[in-house]
């Protein structure tokens, strides 16, 4: 199976790397590689020879958040449309947080909106040392919907109100605090440390990797159907607001929105 903008690469140990493969974009998030993404998932899932997988992005940047020229788009779409974009946010989301693999994410860059919410599925994310993240959202009159869960699973309801709502950016040091990366490293030392994560899974059974991850979200917080319908709903209504349309064309229009002074 070929993807347009991920790679799925696999090595003989088992080790699959997923890149997201769009570096002049950022590794921004367009509807094209939400289904990639959908289907890789469903691809590493079904593979028995696969051990682990990493996650991590080509070029500069992990992932600046969703493409805004398709948040654009969903603006002149209409409901229906609208509601079913946002569910393919959703449903890639869910595949990768419920991959019956280790889920090692390799954050190589900067990650914002989205970005955040991917490194949020990994069971243990690595970041660089001069990397920025941020829930950038609210500043485009959005908000970080379909990744709530996930974000707020990960840092706890406490964390996630000091970055969730404020937009503001935050470095690799806060993140780590935050609880979104487990560690960070010096770019040049990223390879190996997620080369550390990886070794152990080799030694263990594959079956009981799967169901151990299995019971971590049955006793974790409940992310099931009606979670995200809810969160997809939240989307869908915050993209007909008047905020998010002035904050999407302000950005194109390079202009600071109506809302500050």
């Amino acid at each position: 199976m070929t993807f347009e903008t991920v790679i799925l690469e696999t090595d003989a140990r088992g080790v699959a790397t997923l890149t997201l493969n769009r570096p002049e974009k950022h590794n921004a998030m367009s509807a094209q590689m939400l289904n990639d993404l959908t289907q890789a998932a469903g691809r590493l899932a079904g593979d028995d020879t696969v051990r682990v997988v990493v996650l991590t992005g080509a070029g500069k940047t992990f992932c600046a958040g969703g493409d805004l020229g398709w948040m654009q788009a969903q603006m002149a779409a209409d409901p229906e449309t609208r509601f079913r974009e946002a569910r393919k946010l959703a449903e890639m989301l869910q595949a990768l947080n419920t991959l019956p693999k280790p889920l090692i994410g390799a954050v190589q860059g900067n990650a914002f909106g989205g970005g955040v919410g991917m490194a949020s599925v990994c069971d243990v994310t690595i970041g660089v040392d001069d990397l920025k993240m941020g829930l950038t959202e609210t500043r485009l009159g959005l908000i970080p919907a379909t990744i709530g869960p996930y974000v707020v699973a990960r840092m706890g309801e406490a964390r996630a109100r000091r970055v969730f709502m404020s937009a503001r950016l935050f470095d690799a040091a806060e993140a780590v605090k935050l609880g979104l990366l487990a560690r960070i490293v010096p770019a040049s030392d990223l390879a190996e440390a997620v080369e550390a994560e990886v070794l152990p899974y080799l030694s263990c059974a594959p079956g009981a990797v799967a169901s151990a991850k299995q019971l971590v979200h049955d006793l974790g917080p409940q992310i099931d159907d009606k979670a995200i319908d809810h969160t997809i709903r939240a989307l869908v209504d915050r993209w007909e607001t008047e905020e998010a349309v002035e904050g999407i064309a302000a950005f194109f229009d390079k202009r600071k929105p109506g809302w500050i002074g």
